[in-house]
């Protein structure tokens, strides 16, 4: 929403393309940019710098797309376990073929993909001849004994040098992995090894978005990244390396600092002197420069605390995990100066659930300038979060109250469709269900259309229901773009809740 705007994107994606393109120049021929974080998707980045579209680092990349080409790293243990991405729910090895899907729909060059700690296990022989019959090139990198404290020994040929060279072709050299973990900075490193000994002029520079290492180390954006990062245990530092080289006060996190001293030594084994003081220096990002309304960054910045919070209570719930990284969010709500009661919506769903007995929900909508909490109760067609909906659409569509945008005769029969043929016990409609109804009254009735036409200036509101919702109402509100939080509780007290 343009009222809580406070990054400028079109910005951002100049200057980061523009600085990344002297950093290219610094070095000569080739840099290899360890690329943390999302490249795309990045919802967190939305949520606290508003203004910063989920896309706007690929777009950025984009804008050097004839310069640059992708190497994707995953760790080839990660490929024997079958490790899974908690917030797609795929595993590495298939979100690989996502992102390689990804980035070729944006136009990019996607080079090859690197099988780091390889050891010979079947399953990642097997993994590597099918991207390979896909079309990949694959390339081996293994196991270095002492890695990362054995310096000498890595930038040698018994170390970096048994791994496999990666043939790339462009000037940029992004490496970019499924999650955290996958040795992307190894990869980096064991490809200036290969260049040097090949006469090329690579260099390496690490791009993370968080933490921002030009706002203050207490600003709600970096707060935020700790809360973000809750259940790793990151922690936001002054760059002790930054400040003791020039005397300037900047934030990075806590893993870049302890590491830096060893890759500082790699770097001089390797490229014969490091090109950095510190890790700040290592870094790109230049997102701090594009904020265009400190106040509205810090609200949103302070409203996704408290998000992170309820988001957590509601995973204890699920899982009887978290215990940790609660109270870890309690500490940096306390930092922060907010409280779990500051998100409105939480307050309003907590209040009609009182008044009507059952289940509720409430989004937070602007129109015309001001802003408007409007609530959804259950009833015995609706549940709650279809009753949001529609309530929500018909207020931005400036429909009276009164009217009814489905029929219950629409509605009943496909509630006795549900607990009859389907099997299931709740007749209410979803929230899928509800629009797929709202989608086909809108053929006839003006309101509906109406209605259905609003759908997108849900994007970016806020939302909190009363109870746990079931994952189909869960993923239309995340498809919706809205900003979901759940009280930490079912609606019955049954053991299994699907």
């Amino acid at each position: 929403m343009d009222q809580k705007r406070g990054f400028d994107g079109d910005k951002y994606i100049k200057m980061q393309s523009e600085h990344i393109r002297e950093r290219i120049s610094k070095f000569g021929d080739k840099l290899y940019l360890e690329f943390g974080g999302k490249l795309f998707d990045d919802f967190h980045a939305s949520r606290v710098l508003p203004g910063f579209q989920p896309d706007s680092k690929i777009r950025m990349l984009c804008a050097m797309k004839d310069d640059a080409e992708i190497v994707i790293v995953i760790n080839a243990q990660d490929i024997e376990r079958n490790k899974v991405r908690g917030d797609l729910g795929i595993t590495y090895d298939q979100d690989v073929l996502r992102l390689v899907d990804a980035f070729r729909a944006y136009g990019l060059f996607v080079s090859s993909v690197v099988l780091t700690r390889f050891s010979g296990h079947p399953n990642q022989i097997a993994y590597q001849d099918k991207l390979e019959k896909l079309g990949l090139k694959v390339y081996r990198h293994y196991p270095i004994a002492g890695y990362p404290s054995d310096v000498n020994y890595i930038a040698s040929e018994e170390g970096f040098g048994k791994c496999e060279y990666v043939k790339t072709e462009r000037k940029l050299v992004v490496v970019t992995a499924p999650g955290p973990g996958s040795g992307k900075m190894a990869t980096c490193l064991s490809q200036l090894y290969h260049e040097k000994k090949r006469g090329v002029k690579a260099g390496y520079a690490k791009f993370e978005t968080f933490p921002i290492w030009n706002l203050p180390l207490n600003h709600p954006v970096n707060i935020a990244y700790e809360a973000a990062t809750a259940d790793l245990a990151d922690v936001n530092m002054i760059d002790p390396w930054h400040l003791d080289a020039y005397g300037e006060k900047t934030v990075n996190y806590n893993r870049d600092i302890e590491i830096f001293p060893v890759l500082d030594s790699m770097l001089k084994a390797v490229l014969g002197s490091s090109p950095y003081k510190s890790p700040t220096d290592m870094g790109v990002n230049m997102a701090g420069f594009c904020i265009e309304n400190d106040e509205n960054t810090r609200k949103a910045s302070n409203d996704e605390i408290v998000r992170r919070y309820y988001n957590a209570l509601t995973s204890h719930r699920k899982t009887g995990n978290e215990e940790k990284t609660i109270e870890k969010l309690k500490l940096i709500m306390k930092q922060a100066g907010v409280t779990p009661d500051d998100r409105a919506v939480v307050l309003a769903a907590r209040e009609k659930e009182n008044l009507t007995g059952g289940p509720a929900a409430a989004i937070e909508l602007f129109k015309d300038g001001e802003m408007k909490i409007i609530t959804g109760k259950t009833s015995e067609l609706l549940g709650a979060s279809s009753a949001l909906l529609l309530n929500a659409l018909k207020y931005l569509a400036g429909i009276p109250d009164s009217v009814q945008l489905i029929s219950p005769s629409v509605i009943e029969p496909v509630c006795k469709l549900k607990t009859g043929a389907l099997g299931h016990r709740n007749p209410r409609l979803h929230t899928d269900e509800v629009l797929l109804a709202l989608s086909i009254c809108a053929l006839t009735d003006s309101n509906a259309q109406k209605a259905i036409d609003k759908l997108g200036e849900l994007k970016n509101c806020e939302v909190h229901t009363s109870v746990i919702l079931s994952q189909t109402d869960e993923r239309v509100f995340r498809r919706l773009g809205v900003n979901l939080t759940q009280e930490a509780k079912y609606q019955t007290s049954q053991l299994y809740h699907q």
